[in-house]
């Protein structure tokens, strides 16, 4: 029930395909290779697809022929344009293009095959048709892609799965950060601002949806007399599950869940909580307007303030803790805060509570991630350490400041 799923490239789900060998067949891979280097680390990680379950393109096309022949009531739907973003370890995402004829004539769909993870989980229990289900609740709320079709049977791909039509636009790149490349590092410094401040416009919008009785699924199960409460103990929960990964400065994430679990404010606040908010799950139409928002594993109820101090600490992770500059659109920290308050008029509130209760989360994925990318043989183990530690300074500094 956590955000974080994985890194993006800017052409995760947009870009330019470049084509990768799959034993003797072809299938196009999305977007750049996946690589990140940290400013003045010197590091390089390759793109993780090779720790996410590989598929034959011709067996996984004709799959998708015979489950959307049979769902869609035609004799035959044919499958082309797979593609496989390179980014991501909280599901497998395959892009292709559908098209068959049916009673009222020819149709063609772009679409994104999302599937449930088997042999790579990041998360204690992922449940990908709930995520079908977040966003398709909120539809009409807020920007999200259409969700076509969901299954939960496991005999078709070997986990559940959903469709999705696929959304056209950018994705602000979390690899190279784009701080120091990319589309929006080479817009003028108002577009830069008019980026940003449109996707938190649209953070604020999913915090002010104040009927929540479609959204009563989101409640993190569990003890507590308090949204915050259950989804604080079912952090411990994951915390606990992920110790044996957890070898990466842990004295700090002790001292985080320590202090998440005794300094947690009263505060019975409850709205739809994203996750995992932050600029590289948002894509942006031409005009930069936001065409749709990503990636709502981590969607539950609670106070607002976890997704922005989630935001904030992100951006910092992928700004100055690679030692980047800040871009001059990109407000920091103080600003963004303010900048939230005056687009929700609302006053933030324990905010430094939520900072630090952000680094425990991020730490302890990055923790689960790291050991993912060395097993995998993806990243040596100095690279993926680096991914933890890098939280673990900021959240260090919070945690030093609060005494």
């Amino acid at each position: 029930m956590f955000g974080g799923g994985g890194l993006t490239d800017g052409g995760s789900r947009i870009g330019d395909a470049t084509r990768q060998h799959v034993g003797a067949k072809t299938i196009e891979r999305v977007g750049r290779t996946w690589g990140a280097s940290g400013g003045g680390h010197g590091s390089t990680l390759t793109h993780v697809s090779s720790a996410v379950t590989s598929r034959d393109p011709d067996e996984t096309a004709a799959t998708l022929d015979r489950y959307l022949s049979s769902r869609l009531g035609v004799e035959h739907v044919a499958i082309s344009e797979l593609a496989v973003p390179k980014a991501g370890f909280s599901n497998e995402t395959i892009l292709g293009r559908a098209a068959w004829t049916d009673g009222e004539g020819t149709h063609d769909k772009e679409f994104v095959l999302r599937i449930q993870p088997t042999g790579h989980q990041l998360f204690v229990t992922p449940d990908a048709i709930r995520q079908a289900q977040v966003v398709s609740s909120l539809a009409g709320h807020v920007p999200v892609p259409n969700v076509w079709l969901t299954d939960a049977d496991p005999a078709v791909f070997g986990a559940p799965f959903y469709l999705m039509e696929r959304t056209h636009g950018r994705v602000p790149p979390d690899v190279p950060t784009f701080h120091k490349r990319g589309w929006v590092a080479e817009l003028p410094e108002e577009q830069q601002r008019t980026v940003h401040e449109n996707g938190l416009r649209e953070l604020v919008r999913l915090h002010g949806i104040t009927d929540l009785a479609p959204f009563q699924f989101l409640d993190t199960p569990g003890d507590g007399a308090t949204a915050l409460e259950r989804y604080v103990r079912h952090i411990h929960g994951w915390y606990e599950w992920c110790a044996p990964v957890r070898v990466h400065a842990p004295e700090v994430i002790d001292r985080a869940m320590e202090y998440a679990l005794s300094e947690m404010p009263k505060d019975d606040s409850a709205t739809i909580v994203w996750g995992d908010a932050r600029m590289g799950n948002i894509m942006f139409a031409d005009d930069l307007s936001v065409a749709a928002m990503f990636d709502w594993e981590g969607a539950t109820l609670g106070p607002p303030e976890i997704d922005v101090a989630w935001w904030v600490l992100f951006d910092e992770f992928l700004c100055e803790s690679r030692g980047a500059t800040r871009l001059p659109g990109i407000a920091g920290r103080r600003d963004f805060f303010v900048k939230y308050e005056e687009f929700s008029g609302r006053e933030l509130r324990n905010i430094e509570y939520y900072s630090v209760l952000g680094g425990l989360v991020l730490s302890i994925i990055n923790s689960r991630l790291a050991d993912l990318l060395v097993r995998s043989g993806a990243s040596e183990p100095a690279v993926a350490a680096k991914f933890v530690t890098w939280v673990t300074d900021i959240t260090t500094r919070h945690l030093d400041a609060l005494g």
